[in-house]
């Protein structure tokens, strides 16, 4: 038997809500004028530490906090913009309010005029835009004077068509002064066809998304010709989201649009904007394949932050084998974010899957409707798989203020102005200390003081962090890391590049190594043909088409309203067979849905309006089998080995529960095609003999290895910089492979993404972290916080706790010192995006959440 567990798109029961109304305002005290933004002028009176106290005064509030961090206040140190720089743009500048910029900013700017790329590394709101626009504005000042009125041109690229919409705005606002010598425009799917011609005729500046960029513009760059000749500059914004496998796809695209200036004579200077990272020159090289120079040392002024631990009580109900349940971080953040809004703090609670966000948005609009019906009205969720109009609505109240609180998903992390903002409430852990910063960055973007809560969720490294701070608070932030050699990802890049402009063989070194490898294989595949000194793409469809550099596994799938055929959104190919299943509950703009049909085929999900007292959730089961094994390591007796695996995987089923105490009203069969899946894994196995010590006997066997999968796999993101949901996990006690007692933990994405490779190299201390997560449990026999998993395949049975103890001491007294296991930190990382890339979705162990917005970044 295999005990395997994908996730089902699941949220957990909300538990009962209570506001406590106050019903004066009380906006945070402000400390700094923020630059680049116009100054908020609202009153601000009351700390964050103040509002943090009005949330913990509640019965039984204070006990819920587990910590509080004070990061106090930093002034912020001036300098002056390159001479350079035209006056005229300077003036604009100190028409928005910024007399001077800070000291990096200035920096930024005379490197991208000295010719150099550059990566901007520094905190939330510290003007890191301002450093990249006013070089390229005073560039296409110079080249408005040309006598086709666009002697130069920049491209800005955003992982997501807010942020790329809401830097359009920006931009135009700060240029108003320069006149129609800069024209900015946003090229993306939403952008009508009828404006798409002026675009390419005469923007110079033109704003979009790595997506089209890959779609549309490379593959008909004769139609851009002009543009991409003149090229001066590529703005990379959030250029930390792009790591993994979605990383790996993007830094090919860039590679390709390098490949297509030098065809019209342009060479651009790429300027790149990140949050705070590890080595943040080393990823933007990888990126972009050109020598970057870091700008790190953070200049800009910040507001006292004061950011609290949220653990959610145990509450009187029972879970599965009779555990015992916390109270939800979903119920929790809209209890919160609630109470903030009654109080008048403008706040945003992020939460990770897109039916989280509507939850808390419905539940929030409830209560506040209890207290007074017109504050219902300024609350919202923001996520994606809405419709472009509703998109653009839901920013423009946002922006006006109109909007009092927010639940989103990750869609809004990354970098949208939203200055006003006080407190953020961050319903579980994001998955990596990067995230968690850059959304606890969301408020105080103005100078002013802020306040930022992690709510955990019942599950082992929610737990884990709550109550070990330091894990937080003392440990730098990950590097951001990709493989643009994968093969999988290579591969269809080659094809398009070949089709865009026939491939010879001094593009060996623009695309990597890898390159001279796969030729071959592509010829041999009759997707390339030779001839002569070059390859051409050979088939009549688009080559561009062979891949989603996201790595959502297919066209996205169309809910629409049965009685009206009326479209309602879109969820991605990759999460379909769990989220929108016949049966499944969907939730859209605060409206319940029943899906009654899916159609693979076509794509499109029928729904009709429905108001069940359940939610569903999707089980699903999974076989893994060794393809071939790279490295293997004795643990004593035992041995730890990485490589190739083949993974299958099939939803076979969904649960009704209801949605306040959880409880399983019944199951439904489902009769879905299975989806397979070749990666990478790490895998470990035990002998006879280790389980005579360990005093496992075939009884609990099973249980035992279960019990260390799933917590081994919640604890994984804090080692691999991973999320859970790009991973996944089996255990089996006879192997057909390894012929021993084995546990597998794998990447969710074709080729792999890295992580596997990391748990390798770190095992002893992503182990040792395990047995210490499981053994601290105060539980009796297993719950959520350390060897639950709400998305078990089969309803976490069997457990063993005290076994799975037992078995990691013995396996973790034979690991070699991480020194001798060939670990270097980073050593072969290769960090996957947020999301899994077609074929089987990966496992989520312990996650009470479902899959991350497509509109981040990283999309499953």
């Amino acid at each position: 038997m295999a005990f395997n567990h994908l996730p089902a798109g699941v949220h957990d029961a909300l538990g009962p809500l209570s506001v406590t109304p106050v019903t004066h305002s009380v906006p945070m005290a402000k400390n700094h004028r923020s630059d680049g933004l116009p100054t908020d002028t609202r009153s601000r009176t009351a700390a964050p530490g103040d509002v943090l106290h009005r949330l913990a005064s509640g019965p039984s509030r204070a006990a819920r906090i587990t910590h509080t961090e004070h990061l106090p206040p930093r002034a912020g140190r001036h300098a002056v913009w390159p001479d350079r720089i035209r006056a005229e743009v300077i003036a604009a500048v100190q028409a928005a309010g910024i007399e001077h910029p800070w000291a990096h900013q200035a920096r930024a700017a005379e490197h991208a005029l000295d010719g150099d790329s550059v990566v901007v590394a520094t905190g939330t709101a510290s003007g890191k835009s301002l450093s990249y626009l006013v070089p390229v504005l005073s560039t296409l000042l110079d080249g408005a004077e040309a006598p086709n009125g666009r002697g130069a041109t920049a491209l800005y690229l955003a992982p997501t068509k807010a942020l790329a919409a809401d830097q359009c705005r920006s931009v135009k606002e700060l240029s108003q002064p320069l006149g129609h010598s800069v024209r900015a425009a946003v090229h993306d799917g939403d952008t009508p066809f009828e404006e798409r011609e002026w675009i390419r005729q005469y923007a110079n500046y033109v704003l979009t998304n790595p997506d089209m960029l890959h779609r549309g513009i490379l593959p008909s760059h004769p139609r851009w010709s002009s543009f991409l000749k003149a090229l001066k500059y590529v703005v990379i914004d959030e250029c930390h989201t792009y790591r993994g496998v979605f990383g790996s796809h993007v830094a090919q695209v860039l590679r390709r649009l390098r490949r297509l200036c030098a065809r019209y004579g342009a060479s651009p200077v790429f300027l790149l904007a990140s949050a705070t990272a590890a080595e943040p020159a080393v990823a933007a090289r990888r990126l972009t394949g050109l020598p970057v120079v870091e700008v790190a040392d953070d200049a800009s002024p910040r507001g006292e932050l004061v950011f609290a631990l949220w653990e959610p009580p145990l509450t009187e109900l029972h879970g599965e084998r009779g555990a015992p349940v916390r109270r939800t971080a979903t119920a929790e953040a809209a209890d919160l974010l609630t109470d903030l809004t009654v109080q008048g703090v403008r706040s945003v609670a992020f939460v990770r899957s897109r039916r989280g966000a509507e939850l808390i948005s419905v539940i929030a609009k409830e209560r506040l409707a209890e207290v007074d019906r017109s504050l219902a009205g300024r609350v919202a969720a923001y996520r994606g798989g809405y419709l472009p109009e509703e998109r653009r609505a839901l920013e423009r109240a946002l922006h006006s203020g109109e909007l009092l609180g927010l639940a989103a998903t990750n869609a809004l992390e990354l970098g949208m102005d939203v200055s006003g903002l006080d407190a953020v409430v961050i319903a579980g852990y994001p998955g990596t200390r990067a995230s968690l910063w850059q959304q606890a960055g969301r408020a105080g973007r103005s100078g002013q003081g802020a306040l930022a809560v992690l709510v955990a969720r019942d599950d082992p490294l929610d737990t884990f962090l709550v109550h070990h701070p330091e894990a937080l608070f003392d440990r730098p932030v990950e590097s951001t890391v990709l493989d643009p050699d994968n093969p999988y990802v290579l591969a269809p890049h080659l094809c398009a590049a070949a089709e865009e402009l026939p491939l010879t063989e001094d593009d060996v070194t623009l695309f990597g190594p890898t390159t001279e490898e796969l030729l071959p294989q592509l010829e041999a595949a009759k997707l390339l043909r030779r001839r002569t000194r070059a390859w051409h793409w050979t088939r009549r469809e688009r080559a561009a088409d062979l891949t989603d550099i996201r790595g959502e596994g297919g066209r996205p799938v169309q809910v629409v309203e049965t009685g009206t055929g009326r479209l309602l959104g879109t969820v991605d190919a990759g999460a379909a067979h769990t989220s929108v299943h016949e049966g499944a509950v969907h939730l859209h703009q605060g409206r319940t849905y029943v899906v009654r049909s899916l159609d693979l085929e076509d794509s499109v999900a029928l729904v009709e309006q429905a108001s069940p007292s359940y939610t569903t959730v999707a089980r699903d089961t999974t076989s893994i089998s060794v393809l071939e094994t790279d490295t293997e390591i004795p643990w004593g007796d035992g041995r730890l080995c990485f490589g190739s695996v083949e993974v299958t995987n099939q939803v076979v089923s969904f649960l009704r529960r209801r949605v306040i105490t959880g409880e399983v009203l019944g199951e439904t069969k489902l009769d879905l095609p299975p989806r397979t899946l070749r990666t990478r894994a790490v895998w470990w196995t035990v002998t006879e003999d280790q389980l005579d010590r360990a005093r496992i006997n075939p009884e609990i066997l099973g249980g035992a290895l279960h019990a260390a999968e799933h917590a081994s796999i919640g604890m994984l993101p804090l080692f691999a910089t991973c999320d859970r949901w790009d991973i996944g996990g089996v255990s089996v006690p006879l192997h057909p492979d390894t012929l021993l007692p084995t546990v597998f933990v794998y990447d969710g994405h074709p080729g792999g993404a890295g992580f596997a490779e990391r748990a390798f190299h770190t095992a002893r201390s992503w182990l040792t972290a395990t047995r210490q997560a499981i053994a601290s449990c105060e539980c009796e026999a297993g719950c959520p916080s350390c060897i639950q998993s709400p998305k078990c395949g089969n309803g976490n049975d069997p457990l063993h706790k005290r076994g799975a103890v037992r078995l990691l001491d013995v396996l973790l007294e034979g690991a070699p010192d991480e020194k001798t296991d060939g670990a270097e930190e980073g050593a072969g990382e290769a960090e996957a995006s947020e999301g899994h890339g077609g074929g089987v979705s990966a496992s989520a162990e312990g996650a009470a959440e479902a899959a991350p917005d497509p509109e981040a970044p990283p999309v499953p």
